[in-house]
């Protein structure tokens, strides 16, 4: 079989077996085995594929047709300027996530200009590509990047070493208030919790359905971390700090009101590409020189 063959052969079974991108997935897994990508494929395609690697490219392709993750058979996926290590056990990074990061650092920077953090947290870390991320716009902050669960806590500092870039693993949970406590006050706070209201999780997409169902299941109305944030972690943030959290599409105006509960102030919302509100930001107020 040529090679143009196999890869139309594995992107008819994808298409058939109802995913969302079949051209674009099995171009990722064509590129895995063959390291063509669709321009080279285009050039070399009538040449014969070779055999184990067409087994190892219609394995993928079944799995993926399946309902695997593309990451996770991937086993790496990009974040910003970075590609990072991904598979079961962590939540596969978004391309709305880019925005939390981008959002928090350009609201840190219209607050303080060119004035680093010097200290940063990233809580429900998880592959840790928000903490790096952040340690990518602020070369010279002491990071932190806070992960409960064993499985993601690997990756997390997999991905560390994979960067070399300065964040520093915490093990804590963050819906206990002695987790919280271990932190020291940093003027950069940024979380992806998970968001999902636990009853929306059975009618999730498949692939959603293979990722840690911890990293999603944000409690009967997906707000249960966000209630965390603000009580527990919001105190940890220096006068002048900023917050920022990725959010639901339906959660801006729930979780505004617990932020500005928890005394933070200049709420603001961001929306994704698609046009939905996806980030918050806020402040939490100065010392006021006394009059």
């Amino acid at each position: 079989m040529t090679l143009e063959a196999l890869y139309r052969c594995g992107r008819r079974e994808l298409a058939e077996a109802g995913v969302d991108s079949p051209a674009f997935d099995a171009m990722a897994l064509f590129t895995r085995r063959f390291g063509l990508d669709r321009q080279a494929l285009l050039l070399h395609g009538e040449q014969e594929a070779e055999k184990e690697k067409a087994e190892a490219y219609l394995a993928d392709v079944r799995e993926r047709a399946a309902g695997r993750p593309l990451q996770y058979i991937l086993g790496e996926w990009p974040f910003l300027d970075m590609t990072l290590a991904v598979g079961e056990g962590v939540l596969a990074p978004r391309e709305e996530t880019e925005l939390l990061v981008r959002e928090g650092a350009a609201r840190w920077q219209r607050e303080h200009g060119d004035h680093a953090p010097a200290r940063a947290a990233d809580l429900c870390s998880g592959s840790g590509a928000v903490a790096l991320g952040l340690a990518g716009a602020f070369p010279a902050a002491e990071v932190y990047a806070v992960e409960n669960f064993p499985a993601a806590f690997r990756y997390l500092e997999t991905n560390i070493a994979r960067t070399g870039r300065h964040v520093t693993p915490l093990r804590l949970d963050v819906l206990r208030p002695e987790s919280a406590a271990q932190l020291a006050p940093v003027e950069l706070l940024a979380a992806n919790p998970p968001y999902v209201r636990c009853g929306e999780i059975p009618g999730l997409q498949r692939e959603l359905q293979r990722e840690p169902r911890a990293a999603l299941d944000g409690g009967g109305d997906g707000l249960v971390f966000y209630r965390a944030i603000a009580s527990l972690w919001v105190p940890r943030l220096v006068p002048g700090g900023v917050c920022a959290v990725e959010i639901g599409e339906d959660q801006a105006a729930p979780v505004r009101a617990l932020f500005e509960s928890a005394g933070l102030e200049a709420v603001e919302t961001a929306q994704d590409f698609n046009g939905f509100d996806r980030v918050i930001t806020a402040r939490r107020p100065r010392i006021r020189p006394e009059q």
